[in-house]
Parts: structure tokens; C-alpha cells; sequence
């Protein structure tokens, strides 16, 4: 966008000018030009109206429709009525009384937008990656996360290290961290940033089984705001447009993403590469493979995370030194290639070709039902969101169903989730989660709470600071259906709060008390 501002500004300033120009050249005219020259130009408009009138009644007489004759005569005789209201008294002063407020308009409006273009220059013209900022106690501090990740890479890793990251930092990687970038700004190819993209937002174990392949390390942004999290399902859709498989049926990847505005994850996006390592010890449960990931970097304020990836093919990456080649010997256009060990997931992609392509023709049934269906979700997002989550909670359902004991977990994992659930049930504490899970039962939010508890079941069994959670709120509000679904999770409902009360005895009249 800072981009598009830059080649765009000397157009917009010259048009813009010309319109302002002619502007404050009008509103000067009403009080400067001579008075008998406006009334001989005026008298030319008027005699130049009459003769217009009277070749139209010319051409009536002579068989022209009445119809069109007189809705001409009408615009004419109200063009005529105007010139003849302006040359009055009356129409000087209310010509003069208009020019003066727009002068005075354009001058406050003008000054305003100076001022928030010398404001806006400054932001423009700092480095994007160094930031200052304003804490909560009022403290302005100086961000420079970034750069000091990128001196880190330059300082602590191997002169041929490659680096994963999303193409947005491809640049500042290469020229700062003096590192290879697996894409960057100048990457035109749209099925490798698609690769990329898709590496990142699917599953972690297949994520990490393409990563191996390309890099060495992986460079991630965090922090909140404009982050690699905050951006992913754009990520998600892009490798979708070219690996169909990523979100099947679903062309605008609705699957992926966030489910509410606090920022809960969708199963999918909660089983992502990029969402554990972006979440990695950050939220309870949330974990990266001590096997495949290890954190070597975390920058001061946390904006930047950089994992070393385990288990790197070395095959892979003599293949690629050895078969590295360009268009020609010096040439800096050199196009690259993927090793053998990619190529069963290179056999599942579909060139991708824009719709605005006029280079290149599309051959008649060429990705029609996907555009089709693409154009669908984005008209209707909604809806479209809302199907997937369904499909992939009845996929969830039958999935459980299969087992004998109802759970896809090994012995392990249902260890760690057992003692995952003790440690939030005996945590006792007022937070974003216990505030957002009363609001959810108190409001009948059976969808969202369903979504939720699909991507953090262990949320259903939160307590606040007086001993209550999910089964005391959904019996204080006699909703059976959230009952049912929190007793299936596992939740009981005989603890006692603080105040020593069960969730039966809020049925029986007792006093309660809010969240």
C-alpha cells in the first residue's frame, strides 16, 4: 500500500490541483470580474439559449417528436431561467455568499490536510521495522525487534543458512541478515509463494515434512497487530488456489481462520505449523515437537520468534547446491528448482492463472466451478464459514465415533490432557476466558461455545475467582442444551464454589451472584 501511495501521489496531486485551481478560480471570478463584461457574457449565454429554443421549434414544425422537443425545451428554458436569476442583485450576492464559503471551506479543509501530510511524511519516510511506541503507563519506548532478529541471524547461523519465512520479510532477511530467503518481495512465481503459504497453515507434521526440504531455520512474526497469524488465511487461500486439497470444497479457506474476536482459532488453524510455533508455550496446551522445532531466538519484545527445523534433509539441500543454475553465467534471474524429495507434493498442484490474465487464454471449463464457487463464498461469507465449521465438526463427531474409547488421543497425549484440565480447574482467577465463557452461556451462544470447546475442550473447565464455571452459568440460566454438552466434556456437577454451593442448588431458588 505504501507503494501504491508513492506512484499513485503525482497523479492524484496534479488532478487534484487542477480541480482545486479551477475552484478558487471560480469563487475569485464572483468578486473581482467587471460587471458590465459579466453582463455581456451573460447576454451572449442568453441569445445563444433563445436560438437553441428556436431551432428546436423549428425542427417541431418541421415533424421532430414532441416528446423529445419539449424535455430539451425544458432543460433550455430552466438553463435560460438561471442565467437570467445571476444577473440580478439577488443572484450576485448569493453567487458571492457561496464563493465565500467555499474559500473559507477550502482553506480550513486545506489546512487540516497539510498538517496531516507533514504528520504522515514521518511515518512514511522511518524505517518500517523500527518503531516507538507508547506503553500503558505512558512510557514512549523504541521497538527495533526486528533488526536485532536479523542481526541475530547474520551473527548466530551458518553463512548458508537457508531461512523460511512469509515473502513480506524476504527483503529485509536478505539484506540484513545476509541470509538466502526461501521468497522475497521480487518472487513472481505464484505457486511458490502457494507452496509457502501451505507449508505454513497445514498441519504441523506436514508442514515440517516440506520445511526440511527448503530450509533451515523459520522466521516467524509475532507480537499481535499486522503478524503473521493476524494474515494467515490470506496464506490459507493462496495455497488453496493452487493445492485444492488445503480446504476442499471450500475455495475462500473459511476453514482457516479465526472464530471469534478474541482471537480463538478454528481446528484447523489450531492444528497449523504456523499457529503452534506462533503460540508455542504462549497459551496453555500449545506446544511445538521438541523433535522438529527448536526455538533458538525470541526477540525482547516478542515480535519476532526463529526456530531451527530438526531433521533437515541434507539430501535435499546438496541436490539443490548442486543443481543450482541460472538463465546465465552472473545472471540474477535464476529461477531455482525443488529437490526429488518434494515432488509427491508438487504432484498435487494446479497452475494457478488470474482471471485478469489476457496473456494467456482460458480454455472453456478451465476452473469454472471453482471461480464459481469462489465468487459464492465471498458474496455470502457468512454462510460459507458457517458450512465448513459444521462439516468439520461432524467429521470431528464421526472421527470420535470410530474409536472404541471415544478418544483419538495416545496414552500420552491423554496423560498431558488430564493433567492439562487439573491445572485449569483448580486454577481459580477472574480472565478474558471466564468473562468471554459467561457471555457465550448467558447470551445461548451454543454455536460459538461448540467451536470454541472444538479447539480448546479443556475451556469448559475454567473456574472464576468464587469457585464458579461453565456448569454453575448453565444452571443459573436453565439451559439444558449447554448442560448437556458441558456433562458430555466431562465437566461435574456437583463442586462446590466458594461460598460452598453446588450448580443443583442454583435451580432451587438459592442467591446467586454474577460473573
Amino acid at each position: 500500500m505504501v507503494r501504491l501511495i508513492l506512484l499513485t501521489a503525482p497523479i492524484g496531486s496534479t488532478l487534484g490541483g487542477i480541480a482545486a485551481g479551477r475552484i478558487f478560480a471560480w469563487c475569485l471570478r464572483q468578486w473581482w470580474d467587471d460587471q458590465p463584461t459579466g453582463s455581456t457574457k451573460n447576454d451572449q449565454q442568453e441569445e445563444e439559449i433563445n436560438a437553441k429554443i428556436g431551432k428546436r421549434k423549428k425542427s417541431k414544425k418541421a415533424g421532430a417528436t414532441a416528446s423529445s422537443g419539449s424535455s430539451f425545451d425544458g432543460i433550455l428554458s430552466l438553463q435560460q431561467a438561471f442565467h437570467s436569476a445571476i444577473k440580478t442583485k439577488e443572484g450576485t450576492v448569493a453567487l458571492r455568499t457561496v464563493s465565500a464559503v467555499v474559500l473559507i471551506l477550502g482553506f480550513m479543509i486545506g489546512s487540516s490536510f497539510t498538517r496531516y501530510c507533514w504528520l504522515l511524511r514521518w511515518d512514511l519516510s522511518s524505517p518500517s521495522i523500527i518503531a516507538k511506541v507508547r506503553t500503558r503507563d505512558g512510557n514512549i519506548i523504541t521497538v527495533d525487534d526486528y533488526r536485532e532478529a536479523y542481526w541475530w541471524l547474520r551473527d548466530n547461523t551458518p553463512e548458508d543458512a537457508r531461512v523460511m519465512a512469509w515473502w513480506d520479510y524476504g527483503y529485509q532477511i536478505s539484506a540484513i541478515a545476509n541470509r538466502t530467503t526461501i521468497a522475497d518481495g521480487n518472487t513472481w512465481n505464484h505457486e511458490h509463494i502457494a507452496l509457502l503459504g501451505k507449508t505454513l497453515t497445514t498441519d504441523l507434521d506436514e508442514g515440517w515434512s516440506i520445511a526440511r526440504h527448503l530450509a533451515d531455520y523459520l522466521l516467524l512474526w509475532g507480537g499481535g497487530g499486522g503478524d503473521d497469524l493476524a494474515k494467515s488465511p490470506h496464506l490459507a487461500r493462496i495455497a488453496n488456489s493452487v493445492y485444492r486439497d488445503h480446504c476442499p470444497d471450500d475455495p475462500t479457506c473459511r476453514v482457516f481462520g479465526f472464530l471469534d474476536r478474541e482471537g480463538t482459532p478454528s481446528a484447523m488453524m489450531g492444528r497449523s505449523l504456523l499457529y503452534r510455533l506462533h503460540s508455542h508455550k504462549l497459551k496453555p496446551g500449545v506446544e511445538a515437537p521438541a523433535d522438529k522445532f527448536e526455538e533458538v531466538y525470541r526477540s525482547k519484545y516478542g515480535k519476532v520468534r526463529i526456530y531451527k527445523i530438526l531433521g533437515v534433509d541434507e539430501e535435499s539441500k546438496k541436490w539443490v547446491r548442486e543443481n543450482y543454475q541460472c538463465d546465465a553465467p552472473g545472471s540474477w534471474f535464476c529461477p531455482g528448482q525443488y529437490p526429488p524429495g518434494l515432488s509427491e507434493i508438487l504432484s498435487k498442484k494446479k497452475d494457478f492463472s488470474q482471471l485478469e490474465d489476457f496473456n494467456k487464454r482460458r480454455q472453456s471449463g478451465d476452473d469454472d466451478e471453482y471461480t464459481k464457487k469462489y465468487f459464492e463464498d465471498l458474496h455470502d461469507p457468512n454462510k460459507a464459514k458457517q458450512k465448513v465449521l459444521e462439516k468439520e465438526r461432524r467429521m470431528k463427531f464421526e472421527a470420535a465415533a470410530a474409536m472404541k474409547d471415544g478418544s483419538s488421543r495416545s496414552p500420552a497425549e491423554e496423560a498431558d490432557y488430564q493433567e492439562l484440565i487439573k491445572k485449569v480447574y483448580n486454577t481459580w482467577d477472574d480472565t478474558d476466558d471466564t468473562t468471554r465463557m459467561w457471555q457465550l452461556i448467558s447470551s445461548n451462544n451454543v454455536v460459538e461455545l461448540k467451536a470454541w470447546l472444538d479447539v480448546e475442550p479443556h475451556k469448559a473447565f475454567i473456574r472464576s475467582k468464587d469457585g464458579r464455571g461453565p456448569m454453575f452459568w448453565a444452571f443459573e440460566q436453565r439451559n439444558e442444551e449447554i448442560t448437556k454438552l458441558l456433562m458430555k466434556a466431562g465437566v461435574p456437577h456437583t463442586d462446590r464454589d466458594s461460598l460452598g454451593m453446588t450448580p443443583g442448588e442454583l435451580l432451587e431458588g438459592e442467591p446467586t451472584r454474577g460473573q
